[in-house]
């Protein structure tokens, strides 16, 4: 497989307009690093950009946007609200800081983080609507979110319920979740869609990456995207962020789709205790 240099945003697929390979920015911290790679992605072919309150870059990546030879109104930019920051007044208040450290207008998607610590939903989501009303943000979404909790988000909400994000990868392959959000129709967008690495140790997933002349990671990420999940691999150095984007070449048969799909162990890379499932 080549670097994936030669690929264009073009070549990316999108559901409902956000592109289905992202970049996700998970403890990429150090200022000139983050924003270097932002830059470095962008300029790459990527066009969806993922952080948070809570990863304290949302300024780095602002500057890695701005640096980029590429027009702001061609990325998606996504960005979550911290479970510190989710009664009403407090959204307001965190999401307009947020807009200004990463010096636009708008995002063109906010989460909830997690719903847990502060958040109720009548008064958090209200404010999201408020927000999506605004036109402060384009998309409406949550993150961690268990079907109970997607069912009375759909509910609440005047706007759309546009994403879900959750850690999803060939080891975790959420087949309920992704169920409830197809009959929802909210799009089911993956972190840590490698397992923090633990897919370049499974035989199944190594036997078809040497198939396909890829990487363990292209075809995790090739298997994402054959489910219809959006990925958002975190990479920083140009090499991965490379190899990542070259995964859109990678196109699984159904016996490569049926090998992994077999996969009987399930790990669960990021599992607080707090978390709602537990």
């Amino acid at each position: 497989m080549d670097s994936g240099t030669d690929l264009t945003p073009a070549d990316c697929p999108a559901a409902n307009g956000m592109p289905m390979l992202g970049l996700g920015t998970w403890q990429n911290t150090d200022p000139d690093q983050c924003a270097d790679s932002i830059r470095t992605a962008l300029e790459m072919g990527y066009r969806h950009v993922d952080t948070a309150q809570g990863y304290d870059n949302e300024e780095y990546v602002g500057r890695g946007i701005a640096d980029a030879d590429v027009d702001r109104e061609d990325v998606f930019l996504a960005t979550k609200v911290s479970t510190s920051n989710l009664a009403h007044d407090d959204v307001l208040e965190t999401t307009e800081e947020s807009l200004g450290k990463l010096g636009v207008d708008a995002v063109d998607l906010l989460y909830v983080h997690w719903p847990v610590n502060t958040y109720d939903a009548e008064e958090t989501l209200a404010a999201f609507d408020e927000l999506y009303d605004d036109g402060l943000i384009r998309n409406v979404g949550v993150s961690n979110f268990e079907p109970r909790h997607l069912e009375e988000a759909v509910d609440l909400l005047d706007a759309p319920l546009f994403a879900n994000q959750v850690e999803c990868h060939p080891l975790l392959p959420q087949e309920e979740l992704r169920s409830v959000c197809a009959d929802l129709d909210v799009e089911l967008v993956a972190y840590s869609p490698l397992a923090r690495g633990e897919v370049f140790d499974v035989p199944e997933i190594q036997s078809v990456a040497e198939k396909h002349e890829a990487s363990e990671a292209q075809v995790s990420l090739a298997w994402l995207r054959e489910k219809g999940v959006t990925a958002i691999p975190k990479a920083t150095g140009e090499d991965h962020l490379s190899d990542n984007w070259a995964s859109l070449e990678v196109e699984l048969d159904r016996e490569d789709l049926e090998k992994i799909d077999g996969l009987e162990e399930v790990h669960r890379e990021v599992d607080p205790e707090m978390a709602p499932w537990n």
